[in-house]
């Protein structure tokens, strides 16, 4: 089993991290995706990789994250790219929640778009209320090297949209909740080759556990929820997850 995404190197695990890398373990959860939010985060998650080989990487600046010195950050990033290699950039993307111009999250989208094209890496995207200007900013870069919109909660036809740009959707505790029925409906016509597992832990708690921290650990929780609505085994969501995975940011095992 995998999380797609999970913020292990955030605060909220600086007491218990490595004891619940070795819960994972035990629970069969074979890698966790750490998706990087801002510079000062980047070198932690490299030093925590090193010492978790199970650990994946991406940066990118997230939208919560732009300041005025969001130039500087990402010509660090640039530079940074020259000496560690992450699976992908991200997470990056658009939030019409914030009070960040719109404009100016486009301006930063677009330039981590072309980073990740200039090094063939997949993308990790960030979206609320924004579907229809990721896919935009998707055609305009004409991006071609896969990822994961995460937290995916739309319909079919813009399931399908992120598809044709080689983009798969990340699947997370949303789907427990009675609210989700537009993603559950999503979720149940989706081909086996197009979606993900995750957590983003320490956020997005499962239904019944609002109010507490996330773990990856909860990844087995949605891997059984998926399974319970595509009337698929859990073993089968475990095989065609870990695969499109892999896939996704290119690795073998």
């Amino acid at each position: 089993m995998i999380d797609s995404h999970c913020h292990l190197d955030f605060d909220a695990f600086e007491h218990d991290r490595n004891e619940l890398i070795a819960r994972c373990q035990q629970a069969g959860i074979s890698r966790i995706m750490l998706p990087g939010t801002h510079q000062a985060g980047w070198q932690q998650q490299s030093t925590l990789q090193q010492a978790q080989p199970m650990l994946d990487i991406s940066f990118g600046l997230h939208p919560y994250f732009i300041r005025d010195d969001w130039q500087q950050q990402l010509d660090y990033l640039h530079t940074l790219l020259g000496s560690i290699q992450p699976q992908a950039i991200g997470e990056i993307g658009l939030d019409a929640s914030l009070a960040v111009p719109m404009a100016l999250q486009q301006q930063i989208l677009q330039i981590q778009l072309k980073l990740a094209m200039s090094y063939q890496l997949p993308i990790i995207l960030h979206h609320r209320k924004t579907h229809h200007l990721l896919i935009q900013a998707l055609k305009e870069t004409q991006f071609c090297y896969g990822g994961v919109v995460h937290g995916f909660s739309g319909s079919l036809q813009q399931a399908q949209e992120y598809l044709r740009y080689g983009i798969r959707l990340g699947i997370g505790g949303t789907i427990t909740y009675p609210r989700a029925q537009k993603t559950i409906a999503t979720l149940k016509a989706l081909p086996d080759d197009s979606f993900m597992l995750e957590t983003d832990a320490p956020d997005m708690p499962l239904m019944g556990a609002q109010g507490q921290r996330n773990t990856p650990l909860q990844v087995l929780k949605v891997a059984n929820a998926v399974a319970h609505i595509r009337g698929q085994s859990v073993d089968e969501i475990d095989q065609l997850t870990t695969a499109n995975y892999l896939a996704t940011f290119g690795l073998s095992r």
